[in-house]
Protein backbone atom coordinates (compact mmCIF):
# COMPACT_ATOMS: atom_id res chain seq x y z
CA UNK A 1 0.00 0.00 0.00
CA UNK A 2 1.04 3.37 -0.43
CA UNK A 3 1.49 5.67 2.18
CA UNK A 4 0.62 8.77 0.18
CA UNK A 5 -1.96 8.90 -2.88
CA UNK A 6 0.01 9.26 -6.12
CA UNK A 7 -0.28 12.89 -7.98
CA UNK A 8 -2.15 13.77 -10.55
CA UNK A 9 0.15 14.74 -13.44
CA UNK A 10 -1.47 16.67 -16.23
CA UNK A 11 -1.32 15.41 -19.74
CA UNK A 12 0.68 17.71 -22.00
CA UNK A 13 -1.97 18.29 -25.26
CA UNK A 14 -0.82 16.22 -28.36
CA UNK A 15 0.84 18.39 -30.91
CA UNK A 16 -1.19 18.17 -34.17
CA UNK A 17 -4.59 18.37 -32.99
CA UNK A 18 -4.41 19.93 -28.97
CA UNK A 19 -6.43 17.60 -27.52
CA UNK A 20 -5.17 16.38 -23.89
CA UNK A 21 -7.66 13.33 -24.51
CA UNK A 22 -5.95 12.45 -27.65
CA UNK A 23 -2.40 12.48 -25.75
CA UNK A 24 -4.31 10.13 -23.43
CA UNK A 25 -4.94 7.65 -25.97
CA UNK A 26 -1.65 7.99 -27.58
CA UNK A 27 -0.49 6.84 -24.13
CA UNK A 28 -2.47 4.13 -23.92
CA UNK A 29 -1.96 2.10 -27.36
CA UNK A 30 1.86 3.03 -26.52
CA UNK A 31 3.87 -0.56 -25.94
CA UNK A 32 6.94 -0.41 -24.54
CA UNK A 33 7.56 3.46 -24.58
CA UNK A 34 7.13 3.42 -28.05
CA UNK A 35 5.31 6.81 -28.46
CA UNK A 36 6.27 7.72 -32.19
CA UNK A 37 4.55 3.92 -33.24
CA UNK A 38 1.27 4.72 -31.24
CA UNK A 39 1.26 8.68 -32.59
CA UNK A 40 1.23 7.06 -35.98
CA UNK A 41 -1.35 4.39 -35.16
CA UNK A 42 -3.58 7.31 -33.67
CA UNK A 43 -2.73 10.03 -36.56
CA UNK A 44 -3.66 7.13 -39.32
CA UNK A 45 -7.09 6.49 -38.22
CA UNK A 46 -7.79 9.76 -37.81
CA UNK A 47 -6.44 9.94 -41.59
CA UNK A 48 -8.68 7.49 -42.45
CA UNK A 49 -11.89 8.41 -40.33
CA UNK A 50 -11.02 12.17 -42.35
CA UNK A 51 -11.40 10.60 -45.31
CA UNK A 52 -14.76 8.19 -44.81
CA UNK A 53 -16.52 10.84 -42.91
CA UNK A 54 -16.58 14.41 -43.69
CA UNK A 55 -16.11 15.20 -40.27
CA UNK A 56 -13.32 16.18 -37.88
CA UNK A 57 -11.57 13.22 -36.87
CA UNK A 58 -11.70 14.50 -32.88
CA UNK A 59 -15.44 14.92 -33.38
CA UNK A 60 -15.74 11.10 -34.16
CA UNK A 61 -13.10 10.16 -31.44
CA UNK A 62 -14.96 12.02 -28.14
CA UNK A 63 -18.26 10.73 -29.72
CA UNK A 64 -16.78 7.19 -29.70
CA UNK A 65 -14.98 7.82 -25.94
CA UNK A 66 -18.64 9.08 -24.88
CA UNK A 67 -20.73 6.23 -26.52
CA UNK A 68 -18.50 3.99 -25.11
CA UNK A 69 -17.82 4.59 -21.29
CA UNK A 70 -19.93 2.48 -19.05
CA UNK A 71 -22.81 4.62 -16.33
CA UNK A 72 -22.54 1.37 -13.82
CA UNK A 73 -20.28 -1.53 -13.08
CA UNK A 74 -20.38 -4.63 -11.18
CA UNK A 75 -17.46 -4.78 -8.19
CA UNK A 76 -16.80 -7.74 -6.41
CA UNK A 77 -17.80 -7.55 -2.67
CA UNK A 78 -16.76 -10.13 0.22
CA UNK A 79 -20.15 -9.90 2.80
CA UNK A 80 -20.97 -12.88 5.22
CA UNK A 81 -18.52 -15.41 3.87
CA UNK A 82 -20.36 -15.01 0.27
CA UNK A 83 -19.27 -12.87 -2.75
CA UNK A 84 -21.58 -10.36 -4.09
CA UNK A 85 -21.00 -8.77 -7.47
CA UNK A 86 -22.31 -4.89 -6.40
CA UNK A 87 -23.26 -2.31 -8.84
CA UNK A 88 -21.51 0.93 -8.67
CA UNK A 89 -21.51 4.00 -10.58
CA UNK A 90 -18.07 5.06 -12.65
CA UNK A 91 -16.38 7.57 -11.84
CA UNK A 92 -15.19 9.86 -15.03
CA UNK A 93 -11.50 9.25 -14.98
CA UNK A 94 -12.19 5.40 -14.91
CA UNK A 95 -15.19 5.50 -17.16
CA UNK A 96 -12.39 6.93 -20.06
CA UNK A 97 -9.41 4.55 -18.91
CA UNK A 98 -12.21 1.78 -19.93
CA UNK A 99 -13.85 3.46 -23.04
CA UNK A 100 -9.86 3.45 -24.25
CA UNK A 101 -8.97 0.16 -23.13
CA UNK A 102 -12.05 -1.34 -24.62
CA UNK A 103 -11.52 0.55 -27.93
CA UNK A 104 -8.05 -1.06 -28.22
CA UNK A 105 -9.00 -4.10 -27.26
CA UNK A 106 -12.22 -4.29 -29.72
CA UNK A 107 -9.47 -2.89 -32.44
CA UNK A 108 -6.77 -5.47 -31.14
CA UNK A 109 -9.09 -8.63 -31.60
CA UNK A 110 -9.94 -8.05 -35.69
CA UNK A 111 -7.13 -9.98 -37.78
CA UNK A 112 -5.50 -9.21 -40.96
CA UNK A 113 -4.88 -5.29 -41.57
CA UNK A 114 -2.97 -2.54 -40.03
CA UNK A 115 -3.42 -1.14 -36.92
CA UNK A 116 -4.52 2.10 -37.84
CA UNK A 117 -7.39 0.57 -39.91
CA UNK A 118 -9.32 -1.55 -37.34
CA UNK A 119 -9.15 1.47 -35.10
CA UNK A 120 -10.56 3.64 -37.12
CA UNK A 121 -13.22 1.47 -38.03
CA UNK A 122 -13.90 0.62 -34.32
CA UNK A 123 -13.64 4.39 -33.79
CA UNK A 124 -16.73 4.69 -36.43
CA UNK A 125 -18.48 2.31 -35.15
CA UNK A 126 -18.32 3.27 -31.56
CA UNK A 127 -19.41 6.73 -32.27
CA UNK A 128 -22.34 5.37 -34.29
CA UNK A 129 -22.99 3.05 -31.26
CA UNK A 130 -22.25 -0.27 -33.01
CA UNK A 131 -19.38 -2.50 -32.86
CA UNK A 132 -17.32 -5.07 -30.00
CA UNK A 133 -16.57 -1.88 -27.69
CA UNK A 134 -19.99 -1.04 -27.28
CA UNK A 135 -21.11 -4.32 -27.08
CA UNK A 136 -18.46 -4.81 -24.10
CA UNK A 137 -20.32 -1.85 -22.40
CA UNK A 138 -23.76 -3.36 -23.26
CA UNK A 139 -22.40 -6.38 -21.35
CA UNK A 140 -21.09 -5.08 -18.36
CA UNK A 141 -24.43 -2.51 -18.11
CA UNK A 142 -26.36 -6.11 -17.97
CA UNK A 143 -24.44 -7.50 -15.88
CA UNK A 144 -25.17 -4.57 -13.35
CA UNK A 145 -28.40 -4.35 -14.33
CA UNK A 146 -28.91 -8.53 -13.32
CA UNK A 147 -27.13 -7.87 -9.84
CA UNK A 148 -29.15 -4.47 -9.19
CA UNK A 149 -30.26 -6.21 -5.64
CA UNK A 150 -27.20 -6.39 -3.91
CA UNK A 151 -27.02 -2.37 -4.37
CA UNK A 152 -27.58 -1.81 -0.87
CA UNK A 153 -24.14 -3.52 0.18
CA UNK A 154 -22.19 -0.22 -1.69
Amino acid sequence: MRSKRAPIRRVEPDPTYESETVAKFINTIMERGKKTVARRIVYGSFQVIESKVQQSPVQVFEQAVKNVGPVVEVKSRRVGGANYQVPIEVGPKRRQALAFRWLIAAAKAKPGRPMYAKLADELMQAAQNQGDAIKKKQDVHRMAEANRAFAHFA
